[in-house]
């Protein structure tokens, strides 16, 4: 079981970070395209992305509230940890994507 909880969670963090590396420069090129300064535009982006790449990394908000709800009412207590740990390396990836785009812009996104 420990295996499957190690590969989810790799799984999610490269996800989260996917949804806000590739949405960010993605998107910074459509606003090149329509006049907009890029740079700009990555910093808004990369803040809007934030909690939409944790719900896509987790898979929808449905199956976490399930799971969170299988816990708590049915004693299931590793699911409910296995939940908490997918959320906490989807965190992990949004952080490390806002690093790698602070790093590629030279200032902080807030």
């Amino acid at each position: 079981m420990e295996d499957r909880l190690i590969i989810s969670m790799t799984q999610c963090f490269f996800i989260a970070f996917g949804v806000i590396a590739g949405g960010t420069l993605i998107g910074s090129i459509g606003s090149f395209l329509t006049g907009e300064a890029p740079m700009t535009a990555m910093f808004r982006i990369a803040k809007g992305l934030r909690i939409w790449a944790i719900v896509a990394a987790i898979g929808g908000t449905f199956d976490a509230i399930s799971n969170f709800e299988k816990g708590i009412f049915e004693g299931s207590t590793f699911d409910l940890f296995k939940q908490v740990m997918i959320i906490v390396s989807a965190m992990g990836g949004v952080q490390a994507a806002l690093l790698l785009v602070e790093w590629l812009l030279g200032e902080e996104v807030t």
